[in-house]
């Protein structure tokens, strides 16, 4: 039986963190057996907040170290297909054919946009970033995937993507697979800073390539209850960003009912559940800096994952576009061109012979 297709990535903007890995990767990791994955490095989309000469240059080395992120967490080049996505020029031509698909007013409804813009200090929204679900689209519906793993932020996205399949199915015929969200176990990991979602535009994040001292400081600084002026004063759980990272990666559950249970009760300071927490969390990130270091000591290793990938990809994408051409009569246009003109040609040598 032939397995479904699974596409998700992320912008090549730095290291990833925490959010990162509940929000999508633990579920690619999971899921690579099952699927065939192609996970982009979405670098054309790093235009749309952050279009500067000095930014583009960054992008080969975030690349490099997103990947080994990738790689620390479980990631298989052997089983997953890791790609960049400017070298895929069928991108660029999916992404023209969909624009014509969807209106203005359908992608200014799009709620992430406008967080997205207000996060870079844009006041007013370009063109590529109003844009941004449709080559999302083009991304996600270039390998005709099935599934797509995401953080909540991005479901809308997914929505915009069904909703140009549907539009292009209707209107030239079956090429595309209606994608389905996946979103993670935890839909969106506040910040270190209570303020929000974690972010790497905001500073509130926790890298999974931190080190356990970097670690323990940053944990050491979290928001916790702002009402709590000392550890005789009972504590709210609910809410607290402390207590939703135990929840989530301190595997000791006894241990976090216990803080719980003493920390609503004022009978232990932040201090304690703090730094229980960095144990927790040095725990679960250990073996991802051990396998990181590995992976990082084998010159080329990297680049070479990038570069069979992308080849494997545009493969892929010319399959996708043959089909997309077909279907629309955008081939047909010039073979009946090229054919007539050729014709011309061989009349005109004849003539003339």
């Amino acid at each position: 039986m032939n397995k479904k297709t699974i596409l998700t990535g992320d912008r090549p903007t730095g290291k990833l963190h925490l959010g990162h890995y509940v929000g999508s990767l633990k579920n690619r990791v999971r899921l690579q057996d099952e699927y065939r994955c192609f996970f982009i490095i979405a670098d054309l989309h790093t235009l749309t907040t952050k279009p500067s000469k000095e930014d583009i240059e960054k992008v080969a080395d975030n690349s490099r170290d997103m990947v080994l992120d990738y790689l620390a967490c479980g990631i298989d080049p052997s089983k997953s297909v890791v790609y960049l996505q400017s070298a895929v020029p069928e991108i660029f031509e999916l992404n023209l054919y969909f624009e014509n698909l969807i209106t203005v007013p359908r992608l200014q409804r799009v709620p992430s946009l406008k967080d997205m813009a207000q996060n870079a200090g844009i006041e007013e929204m370009p063109l590529g970033l109003l844009g941004y679900p449709v080559l999302q689209a083009a991304d996600i519906l270039l390998p005709r995937a099935h599934l797509v793993p995401v953080g909540k932020d991005n479901e809308s996205h997914v929505e915009v993507a069904r909703e140009i399949a549907k539009r292009f199915n209707f209107l030239y015929g079956e090429v595309f697979n209606l994608p389905e969200v996946l979103v993670g176990d935890v839909p969106t990991l506040v910040g270190t800073d209570g303020k929000g979602k974690m972010s790497k535009s905001l500073g509130n994040v926790i890298y999974l390539g931190d080190d356990a001292k970097t670690v323990e400081k940053k944990v050491a600084g979290m928001y916790t209850d702002p009402k709590r002026i000392s550890a005789e004063v009972a504590g709210t759980v609910e809410g607290n960003p402390v207590f939703e990272y135990h929840d989530v990666f301190n595997t000791n559950k006894a241990e976090v009912e216990d803080l719980k249970t003493r920390y609503r009760a004022g009978k232990v300071g932040d201090v304690e559940v703090k730094q229980k927490l960095a144990l927790a969390l040095n725990a679960f990130l250990d073996p991802l800096r051990e396998r990181r270091d590995h992976f990082a000591s084998q010159a080329g290793l990297v680049d070479e994952v990038i570069y069979d990938g992308t080849l494997a990809m545009r493969a892929e994408a010319r399959a996708t576009l043959t089909e997309v051409r077909k279907a629309m009569g955008m081939a047909s246009v010039w073979n009946r061109i090229a054919r007539k003109a050729e014709d011309v040609k061989k009349k005109r040598e004849k003539a003339g012979s």
